[in-house]
């Protein structure tokens, strides 16, 4: 049952909106930037907690793909934002893109998705290219109703991200893949999507005026960075 949130006039139901990350954790993860990444989703959950109670129109659900030799779900079940925590990812193998896609399409399907909802946000982070059929896997997933509604941010870590492939995971030619020359920066990106996309993505319909993107979500300014703000440039 979906819950409700109480209002000022009474209840409402909230429409569900799921927010799945996806994470590159090949072997060129290893190190620096697999720390920085568990660190800046960790950091970002309370601040994501602030957003979402702030929203009484939205239920935010979230888990998490894991993706080396094949993709495996890291947190498999739909959680309540509040009661979200978040356990290390270590890094193994290749980097099978495309099994990752796959295994969001399938719960992207309906059911076990219902047709009311807000749009997933799809957030993939990725240090290098696909070793398997990425393109395959996209396709699946883009071939889903909520698939072609999801937001989907791309994040590059480090000077051997493919960006091209970011960039059609993206499918938006207004919006770039977001790229992390360093920790510093990876926090601060990560901390974009998980309070200004959200809050954008949750807001009611009344509140969507500029910016809109192709699936009608206005995405808010990126955050500015200086990719010379750290010492460590990955």
């Amino acid at each position: 049952m979906v819950a409700l949130k109480k209002r000022p006039g009474g209840e409402l139901a909230t429409r569900p909106l799921h927010f799945i990350w996806i994470a590159d954790c090949s072997y060129s993860m290893e190190g620096d930037k697999i720390q920085s990444l568990n660190y800046a989703i960790r950091e970002a959950i309370p601040a994501m907690q602030s957003v979402a109670a702030d929203n009484v129109n939205a239920e935010v659900l979230v888990r998490a793909v894991k993706f080396s030799n094949g993709a495996k779900w890291h947190v498999a079940h739909a959680t309540p934002v509040d009661d979200f925590k978040w356990q290390d990812l270590h890094v193994n193998g290749m980097t099978d893109m495309g099994a990752a896609f796959r295994l969001v399409a399938d719960q992207l399907k309906m059911p076990p998705m219902t047709e009311r909802g807000l749009p997933p946000v799809l957030v993939l982070i990725s240090d290098g290219q696909p070793t398997d059929d990425f393109e395959s896997g996209l396709k699946e997933l883009m071939a889903l109703p909520w698939g072609k509604k999801a937001v989907r941010i791309g994040i590059a870590i480090g000077e051997d991200a493919d960006m091209e492939v970011l960039q059609q995971f993206i499918g938006n030619k207004e919006l770039r893949p977001l790229h992390a020359h360093n920790a510093e920066q990876l926090v601060n990106y990560i901390r974009w999507v998980s309070t200004a996309v959200l809050q954008a993505t949750s807001a009611p319909p009344s509140q969507v005026t500029d910016n809109i993107s192709d699936n009608n979500v206005p995405i808010p300014p990126v955050p500015t960075v200086d990719p010379h703000s750290a010492a460590d440039v990955w």
